[in-house]
């Protein structure tokens, strides 16, 4: 049996797995997809090296605000560098007007992104695991505490009923898939999972375009890579090249989750070329290469209530119950229950931390 049981290998899973092993306490992971991740996803060109990737979730983080974070990729030995902000930003209130350009914003501290994309974190978090340890493909559907364990009930990857035992779980799914699909027993109380279920998701409500390109060619025109439009379907949209590799132009759909889903993939990137090259000019509407991510369209990250959601990061919510038999059975470790950074990479990092150091406290009683 187990001493934790942590479900879900997003960040927030991954980093205190890898903490828990620093500490030589036993846990499993539980990740329903097929890979770990969870929210981050980085991708390239068919051939490309781990190098040369674009992220499709959360691409920045803040040393300067987040040093817990920060200090955590430089112990992995990652690389960073600051997202690219030089020259004009674009305008473009109407689609039959040539776009604006104004004086574009530079963010104060500067946004930073990883080499190889945040995939990069993920993938060094996983090195620091005992493989064994981490079970994919295992969607977990019910926690039964009786006989002062949790017995939990999953399927596997064929679809099979799996059952595994352990003394304490930490929930690093967002509080609302929690709610929707975990079923305890005994229930968790009544207050705790309305609030748990009123907690929208981050990353929900947005989708992302990335076109990569043999070169920033908009550079040359003294272009930041910055634009917003009313147009759209874009709304915003930012220079996603790399410092030695591809370039690349990325923007978040204005389109509201559920227009998303009535137009085709392939009208959306038509669409989406047809934007960029209304801003930067004829070679923006032949990418190399182009991909989509609607995580209103994940399952495994969005609820139906979700796809409303307004685009401000949420306060947390109690991360667990304060009294009752799952009082220090059962805590919620996913971004959205860090009081600090709650729906950021490092909100992740933040909640993981807070349950190892509580995890600490108790064993020193």
């Amino acid at each position: 049996m187990a001493r934790i049981a942590i479900i879900g290998a997003g960040l927030a899973g991954l980093y205190a797995a890898y903490r828990l092993e620093q500490l030589g306490i036993d846990y499993v992971l539980l990740e329903a997809r097929a890979a770990p991740g969870g929210r981050i996803a980085s991708a390239g060109r068919p051939g490309a090296g781990a190098a040369d990737r674009f992220d499709l979730g959360p691409t920045w983080f803040w040393p300067a605000l987040q040093p817990q974070l920060a200090r955590l990729i430089e112990d992995l030995g990652l690389h960073r560098f600051a997202q690219h902000e030089d020259g004009a930003m674009l305008v473009e209130r109407s689609a039959d007007r040539a776009p604006v350009r104004m004086r574009g914003y530079v963010s104060e501290p500067a946004a930073q992104r990883l080499f190889g994309g945040m995939q990069s974190l993920v993938d060094a978090l996983c090195a620091h695991l005992d493989p064994p340890r981490l079970l994919t493909g295992r969607r977990v559907r019910t926690l039964q505490l009786a006989g002062g364990q949790i017995d939990i009930g999953s399927e596997g990857p064929d679809g099979r009923e799996c059952t595994s035992t352990t003394a304490e779980v930490w929930l690093a799914l967002p509080p609302r898939l929690v709610a929707r699909d975990l079923e305890c027993v005994p229930a968790l109380p009544a207050t705790l999972r309305r609030q748990w279920a009123a907690t929208p998701t981050w990353m929900v409500p947005h989708a992302k375009y990335v076109a990569l390109y043999e070169r920033p060619f908009w550079r040359e025109q003294g272009l930041s890579g910055e634009a917003r439009s009313l147009p759209g379907p874009l709304g915003e949209i930012h220079d996603a090249s790399l410092p030695d590799g591809s370039a690349a132009l990325f923007g978040f759909f204005a389109l509201p989750a559920h227009l998303r889903r009535s137009v085709p993939e392939a009208q959306l990137r038509s669409a989406c070329r047809e934007q960029l090259a209304r801003l930067f000019g004829p070679p923006a509407s032949a990418p190399s290469a182009e991909f989509i991510k609607d995580w209103a369209l994940d399952p495994l990250t969005a609820a139906d209530a979700d796809a409303q959601a307004a685009q401000a990061h949420a306060d947390s919510p109690l991360a667990t119950a304060a009294e009752g038999p799952w009082q220090e059975r059962l805590r919620g470790i996913a971004s959205e229950w860090s009081a600090q950074f709650p729906g950021y990479l490092a909100g992740a990092v933040d909640a993981a931390e807070r349950a190892v150091s509580a995890l600490a406290a108790r064993e020193q009683r």
